[in-house]
């Protein structure tokens, strides 16, 4: 019985050397100096990245699967094969036809982050492969069936979040309840699930800052925050909020009133933070009623009345018609023609006499 099994086991082993002789083929037990890199860590929406995969030596013969989140990406092209696409992952298939003069190295895989991504995204291209074999074909080497993977993070670039206070109108008045308005923005605001917003005050007196919610309960962020005490999910595209507060001072003089955004989920971390100086007054300024259109004018602004100037004055006054001046020819003529007038009629009367 033992000369038997023996004989079997020699049989065999002798056949997987002819054939291995005959056919010219070697199987390895693994390729092993496959690598694969990504040309980004950190992908921004809108963005491409390129999935290389370095064989280590030349093939004549391989079948690439990329596995990718559809969700995240979006294929653009490949280098190194002929692909196809099944929406969550990209096979790429490759075969030297000409007898292994062209085999290739490597390959390559683009990909495209979605525009609409606002959320930080890790994610990974898992990577497997079949059908490999060197240059001439002589050699097969096993399949890759555990993923070779690659982690990437696919966000937005975030843009820090903007604090503001201001008085409405424009004028605090110590003991009276201002209106102000309190505000923070953020045109692509990083995602936090447990953001608080809180404000400390120094100065002159006492502050409140009072705001009240959805469920009409009153808050003094100075004193106790702004919402759930947990905290609230802020983040996003155009993130926006404007609260109405009133701010009362205790006396009168300057203040500071110091907002911050805090991560409760990461020990209160300091999101955002800003000062805003504020100057009190005792007491509102008020602006005299006017009446019948006329103002209140102070003794330098007094109006001083005309001066009456008689009808008779000339001083220092223009004549209307300016004077002649020269001798006047009409006045001689004008006698001497009454002369003549007369002497005629004068001897007239004579001859008519006798």
């Amino acid at each position: 019985m033992k000369k038997i099994a023996s004989l079997i086991t020699f049989i065999a082993i002798a056949m997987a050397i002819t054939v291995s002789v005959f056919t010219g083929k070697v199987y390895a037990d693994s390729l092993d100096t496959v690598n694969v890199e990504t040309t980004k860590d950190l992908v921004r929406p809108g963005e491409e990245v390129r999935v290389n995969i370095e064989f280590g030596q030349a093939l004549g013969s391989y079948t690439f699967d990329i596995a990718y989140d559809n969700s995240i990406f979006e294929y653009v092209s490949v280098e190194g094969g002929t692909p196809n696409d099944t929406g969550t992952k990209v096979r790429v298939v490759f075969y030297d036809s000409s007898g292994g003069t062209n085999p290739r190295t490597n390959m390559s895989v683009t990909f495209k982050a979605k525009e609409d991504i606002t959320t930080s995204n890790p994610t990974e291209f898992n990577v497997t492969a079949e059908g490999l074999a060197n240059s001439d074909a002589s050699v097969n080497y096993d399949d890759i069936t555990t993923p070779i993977t690659k982690n990437v993070t696919v966000e937005p670039e975030y843009i820090d979040y903007t604090l503001n206070l201001e008085a409405v109108n424009g004028t605090l008045v110590k003991g009276e309840e201002n209106e102000m308005k309190l505000s923070y923005s953020s045109p692509m605001g990083k995602y936090y699930n447990k953001a608080r917003l809180v404000a400390e005050a120094s100065g002159a007196g006492d502050v409140k800052l009072l705001g009240t919610d959805e469920q009409d309960l009153e808050h003094d962020i100075i004193e106790s925050g702004w919402g759930e005490e947990q905290g609230y999910a802020i983040g996003g595209k155009d993130v926006s909020q404007v609260l109405n507060v009133r701010g009362i001072f205790s006396e009168a003089g300057d203040y500071q009133i110091t907002l911050k955004l805090i991560d409760r989920e990461s020990s209160d971390t300091v999101i955002a933070e800003k000062t805003f100086d504020f100057t009190v007054v005792e007491e509102a300024q008020t602006t005299p009623p006017t009446t019948g259109g006329t103002t209140e004018t102070t003794p330098e602004e007094e109006i001083t009345p005309p001066v009456e100037v008689e009808e008779n004055v000339t001083e220092n006054t223009m004549p209307n018609v300016l004077p002649k001046t020269g001798a006047n020819i009409y006045i001689p003529i004008s006698i001497v023609l009454a002369v003549l007038t007369g002497t005629i009629i004068y001897y007239n009367k004579k001859k008519i006499e006798k």
